[in-house]
């Protein structure tokens, strides 16, 4: 047989999709595939205690399947912690699309995956993520009701991205009042790595309060046209792990945090929108606790979008969107305040909580 061929007992030996790490007991995954329209995505519904799998729906072009799987997976299991962290009554959720979202993204491919979002008749409800954008959103609401983040004019609460930032923003600001003794970032040299929508809104922040900001990002032409916008400095160095800043904001995809990079980080706090920034959250966030460096558990400081786009479920103003997305503030000191005292990490602290509030859903549920 062709080395290059798996057997089917080879493959069951790989436990492809029950065994992996980030499986972590999801209750469903849906594969997803059209061929009419190129269509192939999948779907995670990591956890359903709190009510309904809520999460967004992010286009990336994979180097393969399981890449794409893992990803779902890991981004699901955060959305089911990010809610709970926030006091949301939802569950967690995630879907990702295969496929280049600038050259592959058609309005019918949009059209079908909402059809698919549908077939699960309200137990995901699907939202913009990476390569996505709300008029991908408002497509999909054409075929499901089961979708957030339309346009504000089809009664929507719009693009999540700048309530993402500002959470983000506030999440920040608890972590140098907790390592530098003040919240003020105006002098504090920042580096923003990835400047789409969150990370420009978040080097518009800073920019304002006077932090002294640098930016990185793989697309060149976003580079110059932000530096210039904001008067960032553009990060031209070799590797941006090791540059002298006072904090590290990861605003790209994750796992940025891994065994390349942990121990060559100078910043003392690492403060970012990215989701599953620790590429192994036991290990990595240890060793970054070892060295004296802060972390603001993503999920948590991260989570401005999802109290954005619930806000269509529950049906809160925007006044309450901004109140919520205010206490991140309050529940990140909290968080390290729980860490210091628990002796754990911060990002250990954020997942305890939120596991109790799931715990306490779920004995609640099964008295009824």
């Amino acid at each position: 047989m062709n080395a290059a061929f798996t057997t089917g007992k080879e493959l069951q030996k790989m436990d492809p999709v029950f065994g992996q790490l980030s499986f972590d007991d999801h209750e469903q995954i849906v594969f997803c595939n059209d061929k009419d329209t190129g269509l192939k995505a999948i779907i995670g519904i990591h956890n359903s205690v709190m009510g309904p799998a809520l999460g967004g729906t992010r286009m990336y072009n994979y180097a393969n399947e399981w890449e794409a799987l893992n990803d779902v997976l890991r981004l699901s299991r955060g959305m089911t912690f990010k809610a709970a962290i926030t006091g949301l009554n939802i569950g967690g959720g995630k879907a990702v699309i295969i496929g280049d979202a600038k050259t592959q993204k058609t309005p019918e491919l949009m059209r079908k995956f909402g059809e698919f979002v549908h077939s699960l008749s309200g137990r995901y409800i699907t939202a913009e993520d990476v390569g996505m954008e709300t008029a991908d959103m408002d497509i999909v609401r054409d075929v499901t009701p089961y979708v957030t983040g339309i346009s504000e004019s089809r009664g929507g609460s719009g693009n999540p991205s700048p309530i993402t930032a500002y959470g983000v923003y506030l999440g920040m600001k608890a972590a140098a009042k907790q390592q530098f003794g003040s919240d003020v970032l105006s002098g504090k040299k920042v580096l923003v790595q990835g400047i789409g929508h969150v990370g420009e809104t978040l080097v518009d922040y800073l920019t304002k309060e006077g932090a002294i900001v640098t930016i990185a990002d793989i697309n060149e032409e976003k580079l110059n046209e932000v530096g210039t916008k904001y008067n960032a400095e553009i990060f031209r160095g070799e590797d941006l792990y090791t540059a002298d800043v006072d904090i590290y904001a990861p605003c790209a995809m994750g796992a940025t945090l891994n065994d390349a990079t942990v121990y060559k980080i100078k910043a003392k706090v690492i403060a970012g929108a990215a989701n599953n920034q620790l590429a192994d959250e036991n290990v990595h966030g240890a060793i970054l606790q070892e060295r004296g460096i802060l972390y603001a558990p993503d999920f948590l400081i991260n989570a401005g979008g999802i109290i954005n786009v619930y806000a269509e479920l529950a049906h809160y103003d925007k006044a309450e969107i901004m109140r919520k997305t205010e206490n991140i503030y309050n529940t990140t000191l909290e968080i390290f305040d729980f860490a210091l005292a628990n002796k754990i990490t911060p990002h250990h602290a954020a997942l305890t909580i939120a596991q109790n509030r799931i715990n306490q859903r779920k004995l609640e549920n099964s008295k009824k």
